[in-house]
């Protein structure tokens, strides 16, 4: 398996900006990915060195959303997708620069 196709894109909300500041980035990666292969998978493609990698199953939800049709407003049930979330902890002084500036 490819590194590229191990790691699917990189996950970018407020408390992970802070993270990156520590040198936290945080990634979704494939369900069936270890720890062993998402740190390959990070040294590979950005050249970087890993200390520590967290993984964390997202679990789906349900969730009723209300919809606009032609026909007026109706609710749709259903789920969310559960996805692996992976926390890789850079050595100090090492960033990875496509990330700077988000």
């Amino acid at each position: 398996m490819s590194p590229y196709d191990l790691i699917r894109r990189p996950v970018v909300s407020e408390k992970n900006t802070m993270l990156m500041e520590s040198g936290q980035y945080t990634f979704e990666v494939m369900p069936n990915a270890t720890k062993q292969q998402v740190k390959q998978a990070v040294e590979q493609i950005f050249n970087v060195q890993v200390v520590a990698v967290n993984t964390i199953n997202v679990s789906s939800r349900e969730s009723n959303k209300r919809v606009r049709t032609r026909q007026g407003a109706r609710r749709i049930e259903g789920r969310t997708a559960g996805w692996k979330k992976a926390i890789v902890k850079l050595a100090p002084g090492q960033r990875i620069e496509i990330f700077e500036g988000l």
